[in-house]
């Protein structure tokens, strides 16, 4: 993702947060030890860098996610292209006019 291709330390994204280490890193499974290390420069596997970016840069809330989605996701853009892109416009436009990433409760 271009956003955390920006990002070089994940130190940079926690500070900005506002997050201590053990509030930040055990929100991907990671332990603050382990956070510690990937934030003083050691290397950081592909799932943890993937979580870290789902999580803390897109704002996912993963208990929420369920592989249906992703199935439904498939589908609107393999056969519904133009919904999708609707869709997408209409999530993006709510989400600046709201001024959060967040859904608003109905």
């Amino acid at each position: 993702m271009k956003l955390f291709d920006k990002i070089l330390n994940p130190r940079d994204v926690r500070r900005k947060l506002g997050m201590n280490q053990q509030e930040f890193w055990t929100k991907i499974g990671v332990t603050q030890s382990g956070g510690s290390r990937y934030e003083s420069g050691r290397n950081m596997p592909k799932p943890v860098r993937e979580l870290l970016r789902l999580v803390h840069v897109e704002q996912v809330d993963l208990s929420r996610v369920r592989r249906e989605d992703f199935e439904i996701i498939d589908y609107l853009k393999e056969h519904h292209p133009d919904l999708y892109k609707s869709l997408q416009k209409a999530v993006k436009t709510r989400s600046e006019t709201s001024g959060t990433g967040e859904e608003t409760p109905s």
